[in-house]
């Protein structure tokens, strides 16, 4: 016959959630102890992670096309790939960050 399933502690299943958390708590605590001026802040901090990383993409690119030369078409490709998805990414967190911006100094000016 077969052995009975053992019941699995309910706090494991949180476990995987703590980083998630971690990560989280930040911006929720800075939003409630500094209101919208936190909220603005936070989007200062995405724009400035935006742009570094924009930077570093194409930092990178150059550093491949410095070092390494012209490639054959399937490197030059994916390298291009790579630097476009990189930009791309950066000027999503540049566009959410404006938007917190935005959003920290119309709250400001309305409810604060």
């Amino acid at each position: 016959m077969g052995r009975p399933m053992q019941k699995q502690s309910e706090s494991l299943l949180l476990v995987p959630l703590l980083p998630i958390f971690l990560v989280g708590m930040f911006p929720i605590l800075l939003i409630g102890l500094l209101g919208f001026i936190g909220l603005a802040m936070f989007g200062v901090l995405l724009v400035s992670v935006g742009l570094t990383s924009g930077l570093e993409a194409h930092s990178h690119f150059n550093e491949e096309i410095i070092v390494h030369g012209f490639a054959r078409n399937a490197e030059r490709g994916m390298q291009a790939s790579d630097l476009q998805q990189a930009t791309h990414f950066a000027v999503l967190l540049e566009i959410a960050g404006l938007a917190l911006i935005i959003a920290g100094a119309v709250g400001f000016c309305y409810f604060g």
